[in-house]
């Protein structure tokens, strides 16, 4: 029967007897576990970001785009010509079933004024369905209404942005602000959205009655005239069918024919930002690859000093061979002995792992996140490493002749 507690003694106290060897032995164990653990925290990190910049964004997004159009034979690129009207999107609302709100939207840079302080800022003439299309909601005040739309009434809802600009700590919502120069009452305040996947500023705007836009402030070509309208699909699956619906109603509206090309685009914003998102759970599966094979090398280097330990430790095999142990006892002890360096090494690596995770963050303004489940896999695998690279060492000694081990100088 193999003596378990016996063997334990017996192999800790090996490792003791060289102290700087178990130590450098463990470093590669150490690199390789702390890698593992930094690594997919900042990659976890980056996906939670890009997660909750796709959130801001709205779910289920599509956005409809004028497109490339013919004039007198000259050929004209996507967008330098409005093909988007506010009937467009009147009767995108109407006749999609797999639509729930559409919100167009007249843009514009322009600059707000109150008191003494002045802000240049986005301008976004659109809809009240803007704040369901974009999942925005007020941290005070009212949305504007469909009678204000109607009314082309002067009434604003400010990005959190330009109220810290214009506001700093007062309560902007009955203030009166002008943009460019047209009084605006400020109605409502947007709620922090932050930062949109391509690094912009989302409370850095301002919400008018798309009305409002066309008529007091921007102008337009045509009556009616947008530059893009956003649409909410009623769920993910409705996204496809959402698209096919807008492209053959757009179509109609338009008299485009079956040869001939769109005058608008619709683009899938959901399917876009959920791609970016993927991208980065495969770049933080692969930076855990990489710094996984730190771990391989750390194991390579216990079997390299398990090995060298066998021969050097070769006549007290003997010995205990001699005095009855089994071949068990010797495998087990060796077992032992790599495995409590690797999962010492681990240990060591976790706390390093961690730390260089939170300096990385503050070095370098990254978010990291570091996940239970990472410091699970970072030590289950460091002592499979233990055990894996252990095992031929182990092995070999067990195999030794104990006359010959004796006779070993």
């Amino acid at each position: 029967m193999i003596n378990i507690p016996s063997t334990v003694k017996i192999s800790l106290r090996a490792l003791r007897v060289n102290k700087m060897r178990s130590a450098l032995t463990m470093l590669g164990i150490i690199i390789g576990v702390g890698a593992v653990i930094a690594m997919l925290a900042v990659g976890t990190g980056a996906s939670m970001q890009i997660a909750a910049q796709i959130s801001s964004m709205g779910s289920n997004l599509l956005i409809i785009l004028p497109g490339a159009t013919t004039s007198g034979g000259v050929r004209m690129g996507s967008g330098t010509q409005p093909t988007l009207t506010m009937a467009d999107a009147e009767a995108i609302q109407r006749e999609s079933p797999a639509v729930s709100d559409v919100a167009p939207v007249l843009s514009g840079v322009a600059q707000a004024v109150f008191g003494h302080q002045n802000w240049s800022t986005g301008v976004q003439g659109t809809t009240p369905g803007m704040l369901n299309v974009r999942d925005w909601e007020l941290s005070s005040g009212r949305p504007f209404t469909d009678q204000d739309v109607k009314s082309a009434t002067k009434v604003c809802l400010l990005g959190q942005t330009v109220v810290d600009n214009l506001f700093g700590d007062d309560n902007p919502v009955g203030q009166v602000i002008r943009i460019k120069s047209v009084p605006f009452v400020v109605i409502g305040v947007l709620a922090e959205k932050g930062q949109s996947p391509n690094g912009q500023d989302q409370d850095d705007t301002i919400y008018i009655p798309v009305t409002t836009a066309q008529k007091k402030l921007f102008g337009t070509s045509f009556p009616g005239m947008v530059r893009i309208i956003m649409v909410k699909a009623r769920s993910a699956e409705d996204l496809g069918p959402a698209e096919k619906q807008i492209n053959e109603l757009i179509r109609q509206r338009h008299h485009i024919g079956q040869k001939q090309e769109n005058d608008f685009t619709v683009r899938n914003l959901t399917q876009v930002m959920q791609a970016a998102e993927q991208s980065t759970k495969v770049m933080t599966l692969l930076l855990g690859a990489i710094a996984s094979v730190s771990l391989l090398v750390g194991g390579i280097g216990i079997m390299n000093i398990m090995l060298v330990s066998v021969t050097e430790r070769t006549r007290e095999i003997g010995i205990r061979m001699a005095i009855g142990a089994k071949t068990w006892d010797i495998r087990l002890q060796f077992i032992i002995e790599a495995l409590t360096l690797s999962l010492t090494g681990g240990v060591i690596g976790i706390i390093f792992g961690v730390s260089g995770s939170k300096i990385i963050a503050m070095v370098a303004g990254w978010t990291t996140v570091v996940s239970p489940l990472s410091i699970v896999m970072a030590f289950g695998f460091s002592g499979l490493v233990g055990i894996f690279f252990g095992f031929y060492p182990a092995y070999k000694a067990s195999l030794l002749d104990p006359i010959e081990a004796l006779r070993y100088e």
